[in-house]
């Protein structure tokens, strides 16, 4: 009788912890906000009719890292939600920002041009607010108009430029004959690709600027051969970053020699043939969840989430300064998919990464390779070391 008693006691007090637990769990959840800022910008002239024009670059990626963010916060007691904010050709998108910090949103990831990153920097570190970068590449953001807050997941062009550089060192391809466009993008590029040949002993023995401003796709048979004489090179070298002209210079110069730039071989944070160290799994659920592949921004969006997600589920706190100082510590690091644990450097907020060497539809090289030494990470070959930055956090 009284082992009868004792077993109904002991279901009584078993269906009393099933009701009492997931109150309790559900009372400890912590909620992170996380916010998704794009600056539309004019849709420039498709290159070919077969390119789909894109809406949904990099909220897709973060939404993807979100779901994982999700995944591993069921055990952790962390959920977190995504705000995704589109600001129209023109307006502001400093207020729209500001109504963002307004509404509690601490942790921001842009998607925006270089002048208006300019604009969000001060404003991420007088709102203690933490920036995450995922669209430019200028270094600049990096140098003189760093901010303490502001990090950066998109690898610069000086990182890309390096990776280039060094392939081509390897390969002993030591002339290179430059090809720019007109935009400010391309002489951004252009002035990364001059300091990486510099810096690892290349010589540009030619530099011309294309400023035809007719169809390329009907003239280039008789421009480009024309345009690419004059001294003997190794390889042309491409600055052309929204592609107006670049892909017609394949098969077309005057000499026959390789192309690599912004196109070619083109130096990436991510590839679709990318497909080492488990990639292929991230591939096939980033194209299950969009019905296309991932870009480099929906790769820096999916990274720039996974790394708040990594901070606050290791350094127990969900308050910007702490994490801050978590993720620029040697205690924090990001699985990538590139064969290495992925940190950020303490002198400009830069994602240490390798960079993608690929073409259309192969990955060259993954570099750096390991036997560009360094004292403190192989990844420091690429971009601004700390002896050569003009950051000042």
């Amino acid at each position: 009788m009284r082992k009868n008693i004792k077993i109904r006691w002991l279901g009584l007090f078993l269906c009393s912890l099933t009701l009492v637990l997931p109150m309790q769990v559900q009372a400890e959840v912590v909620n992170v906000k996380v916010a998704f800022l794009v600056e539309q910008t004019p849709t420039p002239p498709a290159l070919s009719n077969l390119d789909p024009v894109l809406t949904d670059v990099g909220i897709q990626g973060a939404t993807l890292g979100i779901k994982d963010n999700n995944t591993t916060g069921q055990f952790t007691g962390h959920h977190y939600d995504l705000k995704h904010v589109d600001v129209p050709v023109g307006e502001d998108v400093a207020s729209a920002f500001k109504q963002l910090v307004d509404e509690g949103y601490e942790y921001l990831i842009t998607s925006v041009q270089a002048s208006t990153l300019e604009k969000l920097t001060p404003l991420a570190t007088a709102n203690n607010a933490l920036l995450f970068n995922v669209a430019v590449a200028e270094g600049s953001q990096r140098n003189e108009q760093c901010g303490a807050n502001t990090f950066h997941i998109a690898p610069s062009y000086e990182m890309r430029a390096d990776a280039l550089a060094q392939f081509m060192l390897k390969k002993r391809w030591n002339k290179w004959f430059l090809v720019k466009g007109t935009d400010a993008e391309d002489d951004f590029f252009a002035a990364a690709l001059k300091r990486s040949a510099k810096r690892f002993g290349l010589k540009i023995v030619e530099e011309k600027k294309w400023t035809f401003d007719h169809d390329a796709r009907r003239t280039a048979q008789a421009d480009i051969p024309v345009f690419t004489q004059g001294e003997d090179y190794d390889v042309l070298v491409v600055a052309d970053v929204k592609g107006l002209f670049g892909e017609y210079l394949a098969m077309n110069t005057w000499l026959p020699r390789p192309i690599a730039g912004t196109q070619g071989m083109v130096p990436r944070a991510w590839h679709r043939t990318h497909e080492r160290w488990g990639a292929v799994q991230m591939q096939n659920r980033f194209y299950k969840q969009a019905g296309r592949w991932m870009n480099d921004i929906d790769y820096a969006s999916w990274l720039a989430v996974r790394t708040i997600g990594e901070a606050v589920t290791r350094a127990k706190s969900v308050e910007p300064q702490k994490l801050k100082a978590f993720i620029l510590s040697e205690e924090f690091s990001v699985a990538g998919f590139k064969g290495t644990k992925l940190t950020f450097r303490t002198w400009n907020n830069q994602l240490r990464q390798p960079v993608l060497l690929a073409t259309a539809r192969s990955i060259v090289s993954v570099m750096p390779h390991k036997e560009f030494l360094h004292p403190r990470t192989y990844l420091d070959t690429l971009g601004y070391d700390k002896p050569e930055s003009n950051c000042h956090l």
